[in-house]
């Protein structure tokens, strides 16, 4: 199998359905065998109902299910373990950025880059569009908190937390063993694993549009903020070695 796609979901009644519709309208029409798996990171709503509707209405979709709330980065990471592509991408269920995005992935692994991100931020890609922007404070706290993320962390990437993320099985074989986190910095943590091991890092610009269901608030900023000083920390440490 050539891709596993990992959709972490928590809450997402509202998206969960149409943004795995899109994607197996576009799946559809490409020559590759995939999987879509859903993880449901215990969720309050009918999330886990209609994730297990649509796993038994297609082969090709399987959900993972949780009975408590552990996490997004514990949800992909489930997802990632879980998967049987040779390559994993990991998308976000509310369809900010479209799958589409992966035409501008092929060319890249096929040069055998071991890891593509897509990017919110113009200075990673001319080309990145933000149809539909973040709130005023939203878009400031993101900077700042980049410019954090890129002094401890992760050197010379302007956006390490668009949720468009596709690694090789080589990469997550360093990567995932090597993880500590379960929230919101994890996809700063798995970028900081992967420059210490010195795996090549492409980005794609994205064409992105905020839902207006996000649910990161002020206290998910914090927390990302607070775990990034934890991979500080683990670097020092040389945890990641």
């Amino acid at each position: 199998m050539l891709l596993s796609i990992i959709v972490p979901a928590y809450n997402e009644e509202t998206n969960l359905e149409n943004t795995i519709n899109s994607f197996l309208d576009y799946l559809k029409k490409q020559n590759y065998d995939y999987e879509v798996i859903i993880v449901n990171d215990g969720s309050t709503d009918k999330t886990a109902d209609i994730a297990l509707e649509l796993a038994k209405k297609y082969l090709n979709i399987t959900l993972i299910s949780t009975q408590i709330n552990k996490g997004k980065g514990a949800a992909v990471r489930e997802g990632l373990v879980a998967g049987k592509g040779d390559y994993c991408l990991f998308i976000d269920a509310d369809n900010a950025t479209d799958i589409s995005h992966l035409d501008s992935v092929w060319p890249m692994l096929n040069k055998g880059i071991e890891i593509v991100i897509a990017s919110r931020s113009q200075l990673d890609h001319p080309e990145t569009v933000q149809e539909i922007k973040q709130v005023f404070w939203k878009r400031h706290l993101g900077i700042f908190g980049n410019r954090i993320i890129q002094f401890l962390a992760v050197r010379n990437i302007w956006d390490t937390q668009c949720g468009f993320k596709i690694f090789s099985k080589k990469a997550l074989d360093v990567i995932l063993p090597r993880m500590t986190l379960d929230r919101w910095a994890f996809d700063a943590e798995m970028l900081a694993i992967a420059q210490k091991h010195e795996l090549e890092i492409g980005i794609i610009p994205v064409v992105w549009k905020n839902s207006s269901y996000s649910r990161v608030g002020l206290v998910g900023y914090l927390s990302c903020l607070n775990e990034v000083f934890k991979i500080r920390i683990n670097l020092v440490k040389g945890k990641y070695s």
